[in-house]
């Protein structure tokens, strides 16, 4: 009697080894999942005028290539684009260049929580993916509107306003919803760093591939001297 108790099969072992390896394989699958997740670069926006390997707003087709990573908090990338910009848009429309512009977002913590250089870019992606000539004048309102650092920002209703004056209706819920939340955080990454220094700034611009450190842009009225 013994011995058929020992050959007895035990079935409720059995079923917990298998609970267990099913617990297992379900934690390592949620682990593997959220792995991916932060890892993943995130819904790419489509469209003609957006390059979706790099992130880049692109306008033009001129052959040497200009690079610049903007974030719209950023009040020396309004500077810049208030400085530069008519010359670049010059080079531009006399097919010297391909600007490739890469809204980005170092600066939320300056916007009391709100996130809005995220949003911002969100938003650029959003008038570039809906219509690619209003990527520029988008960039430039926005900039005309440009917040104070340490505020919180533009709202989304007022982002969207801003696109409607340059055209775009449309894309509510893509800026409501920030559908490129985590496309803009993977772009950000990898913006490359300036000679010199050790971390991501902005304005970074890069020349025909190569990033530049910002002394080395010319002073205005000679930005075309970069691509002689």
């Amino acid at each position: 009697m013994a011995q058929a108790a020992a050959n007895r099969t035990n079935w409720f072992a059995i079923w917990v080894s298998v609970a267990v390896v099913a617990v297992v394989a379900v934690v390592i699958a949620l682990v593997v999942w959220m792995n991916n997740s932060a890892t993943s670069p995130g819904t790419p926006p489509s469209g003609s005028g957006i390059d979706q390997s790099t992130g880049a707003v692109v306008v033009g087709s001129g052959e040497q290539t200009l690079d610049t990573y903007v974030d719209f908090m950023c009040p020396i990338c309004n500077q810049f684009e208030k400085t530069y910009g008519p010359e670049i848009l010059d080079l531009v429309n006399k097919g010297t260049i391909t600007l490739n512009i890469h809204p980005i977002a170092i600066l939320d913590r300056y916007s009391q929580g709100a996130q809005f250089s995220t949003r911002s870019a969100n938003a650029m992606y959003c008038v570039a993916e809906k219509s690619p000539d209003a990527a520029v004048p988008f960039m430039q309102a926005m900039f005309a509107k440009q917040p104070q650092e340490n505020s919180p920002g533009l709202t989304d209703a007022e982002i969207l306003d801003i696109a409607k004056s340059v055209g775009v209706t449309g894309i509510d819920s893509c800026v409501n919803d920030q559908t490129y939340k985590q496309f803009v955080a993977s772009m950000t990454d990898m913006t490359p760093v300036q000679p010199g220094q050790t971390g991501i700034a902005t304005p970074t611009i890069a020349i025909n591939g190569e990033t530049i450190a910002n002394s080395k842009i010319p002073a205005a009225g000679s930005f075309a001297s970069l691509f002689k």
